[in-house]
């Protein structure tokens, strides 16, 4: 996987966000992002997830220049290929964990014995195998393992994290990263995860900070 962001550009009445950014971004490799709020970190992601469209440049993921795709397109390519991991964790509660994992299967079109053999291996590998309760009687970091869960089930290129640890305590949001980082290597995925926190951005590979509408290197993690 590789991804090669060139010259992307996203304006508001009256407010520039981003304005020439460069990002490139190789499989396996984490990268942490921080910056002031408002900065358009957030915007950012969503651009990178084709949840939004820039106004200007350029996004190649795969050899394939993915800016201007039809909206099904789209959809085909989020669904397979990019994994998403929230600090809200966006799980149907009185689903089981397994129930939560698999939705992104049948999203991405897998094949559902395929599917279940995956789900049920990531979970053993984050410590929840066997757990078949509703997920709302799951702690935080249990939580946000299964949202990790679901986010590589189809094996995403891209994994994009916005304050994965969030709403974790200092020890649990450590472990959570940790399988975080080690999944998503394990999976070859490249990882852009945007974070206030400069303990989690420490643990990246590469470490920026969004400012002025660019990417640059970030000295204070």
């Amino acid at each position: 996987m590789r991804l090669s962001v060139t010259g992307l550009r996203k304006a508001y009445p009256g407010l520039t966000v981003l304005d020439g950014l460069e990002l490139r971004a190789e499989a396996g490799e984490v990268i942490a992002v921080r910056g002031a709020s408002g900065t358009g970190k957030s915007t950012l992601l969503h651009i990178l997830g084709l949840l939004d469209r820039a106004d200007a440049g350029q996004i190649v993921f795969d050899d394939e220049d993915i800016s201007a795709l039809s909206e099904a397109r789209r959809t085909a390519l989020r669904a397979r290929r990019l994994g998403f991991v929230f600090q809200a964790f966006h799980l149907l509660g009185d689903f089981t964990l397994r129930e939560n994992v698999l939705m992104s299967g049948r999203t991405a079109g897998l094949d559902p014995g395929e599917a279940a053999k995956r789900a049920d291996a990531l979970l053993e590998r984050v410590g929840l195998a066997g757990r078949d309760g509703p997920v709302r009687t799951l702690s935080g970091g249990e939580r946000q393992r299964v949202a990790l869960c679901r986010a590589l089930l189809p094996r995403p290129g891209l994994l994009l994290a916005d304050e994965p640890t969030g709403n974790l305590d200092p020890a649990t949001a450590a472990v959570v990263l940790g399988e975080i980082i080690a999944l998503a290597k394990d999976s070859g995925a490249a990882v852009v995860m945007v974070t206030h926190d400069t303990v989690v951005a420490a643990r990246a590979d590469r470490r920026l900070r969004l400012h002025g509408g660019r990417l640059e290197p970030d000295q204070g993690a």
